[in-house]
């Protein structure tokens, strides 16, 4: 099938101090988020300039990208659009159009399943296309890559270099953002009977783990945001070293399995609070790369644009289902990772 461009969605991040409060009010639109809570969020942003680093990091991406298309003789511009802040998804999409853009591939750039890893993303590209109009392109959003071998690898290297980094006996502990129990239960169309979310982070950490050869690791979670009384994915990292420091643990590597590039939640969650509460407990704590700048992303990233454009046989290194791989935003299967209605406060 033929494309006209590829279209590079992510989540979006403020680039002032003037931009972190309407961004945040973007992020938890309709999700009931105490105004508390966004005050601290928001200090977690000004700690750093008000600068996320996200928008910065999926430009680079996108030039390794370019880079590697134009490497392998591919002809195909890359266009780059967020859900909560600039450039909008919409806005971008109108560019293509205007540009002339037919039909187009999309990266969500989230490796997992899930309703905030990918049916919101699917969210995006319906919205973009009504805001845009009847002859908005065409989008055809390429699949799930948690467990492809260039994904794995990466992470593999990594969790490597940062073990090798620690006292020998350090414990390896991944770690993805937490999402509300009830959402990662609707994850999957329901004959999976749920949990394809927290199940791929489980197999992705598997993998990794496997390809470095530690037998022994924990899977927890960061970055919850929602309100106390609703039930999310635990433990906590900062949480768990806490255990682990209890457990006679002297060291920690922790891969940040969930995130593919160093969004301020793994910069903060991690680098900062998991970091802060390892050196108070006199623990060594190494946190692993994402792999965002690794030349092996920007290969991965292509080797799914070819799987359309040229028919690859999709490489991936579990059973699991090749999944969320969709056209126009329309789930890829009935009733897939459906929203769940959030109580009211």
């Amino acid at each position: 099938m033929s494309f006209d461009a590829l279209l590079w969605l992510s989540f979006g991040g403020p680039e002032g101090p003037a931009d972190v409060r309407p961004f945040l009010e973007n992020v938890t639109r309709g999700r009931g988020v105490p105004p508390e809570r966004l005050d601290e969020v928001e200090q977690h942003y000004q700690h750093f300039g008000g600068v996320s680093p996200i928008n910065r990091l999926n430009r680079e991406a996108i030039a390794a990208v370019e880079a590697e298309l134009a490497g392998q003789g591919v002809k195909l511009p890359v266009y780059f659009g967020n859900r909560n802040w600039h450039p909008m998804a919409e806005d971008t999409l109108g560019k293509m159009l205007a540009d002339g853009v037919q039909r187009a591939l999309v990266f969500p750039t989230s490796a997992y399943g899930g309703y905030s890893a990918c049916r919101q993303y699917d969210e995006d590209i319906e919205r973009a296309r009504a805001a845009v109009g009847p002859q908005a392109p065409e989008l055809v959003k390429l699949r799930q890559f948690f467990d492809h071998p260039l994904f794995i690898d990466s992470f593999a290297d990594a969790t490597r270099q940062a073990l090798a980094s620690l006292p020998d006996g350090a414990r390896l502990v991944f770690t993805a953002h937490s999402v509300p129990v009830s959402a990662d239960k609707a994850a999957g169309p329901p004959s999976e009977g749920g949990g394809r979310y927290s199940k791929q982070v489980a197999e992705a950490s598997r993998l990794v783990a496997e390809a470095v050869g530690v037998a022994e690791y924990d899977v927890v979670w960061q970055s919850r945001s929602g309100p106390p009384q609703i039930p999310w994915l635990d433990p906590d990292i900062v949480d768990h070293i806490e255990a682990l420091h209890e457990q006679g643990v002297t060291a920690v590597a922790v891969c940040p399995i969930g995130f593919v590039s160093d969004h301020l939640e793994v910069i903060w969650d991690l680098d900062n609070e998991a970091a802060e509460k390892a050196g108070e407990l006199g623990m060594a704590f190494a946190r692993v790369a994402t792999p965002n700048s690794d030349p092996r992303f920007a290969q991965l990233v292509v080797e799914l644009v070819r799987e359309h454009t040229e028919g690859v046989t999709p490489r991936k290194l579990s059973d699991f289902t090749a999944a969320g791989c969709t056209v126009n935003g329309a789930p890829c299967a009935p009733l897939c990772c459906e929203p769940v209605k959030r109580p009211a406060r």
